[in-house]
């Protein structure tokens, strides 16, 4: 079994982002992560946009995707700001987690979503917590 395909397996565990909402981890790497969310009716708000939570949760999984991999101990969203740059106009998400500092305690990763025709949506910075 590959690292990606053990990866996969760990992450099934995650319900709500891999089942309910249907996120896919398609790469990952030394502390950094890619997850693909394909949009459906489900994802949509009344106004028929993306919902921000989808976008938010697809952020917080890639997040985790990448800072859980490899480590002994599990790291944790502690604190989490998203912007909201532009509406979906494609029909899929895709989010790259990225190292930007690294602790002994803590953790700072940046999200970046985009959609599958080059738009830029969101931004997410997050600061986790090892436990």
């Amino acid at each position: 079994m590959s690292e990606l395909e053990r990866i996969r397996a760990f992450f099934e565990g995650d319900v709500f982002a891999t089942s309910a909402t249907g996120i896919y981890i398609d790469e990952i790497g030394e502390k950094w992560a890619k997850c693909t969310l394909s949009l459906d009716s489900r994802h949509k708000n009344a106004a028929g946009q993306v919902m921000g939570g989808v976008m938010f949760t697809l952020a917080d999984f890639t997040f985790a995707v990448a800072t859980n991999r490899g480590r002994d101990a599990v790291t944790v969203t502690t604190n989490a700001n998203i912007s909201f740059l532009g509406t979906v106009k494609g029909d899929t998400l895709i989010a790259e987690s990225r190292l930007i500092k690294d602790g002994k305690r803590s953790c700072f990763y940046e999200i970046k979503i985009k959609d599958n025709l080059e738009n830029l949506v969101a931004t997410v910075s997050i600061i986790g917590t090892h436990l």
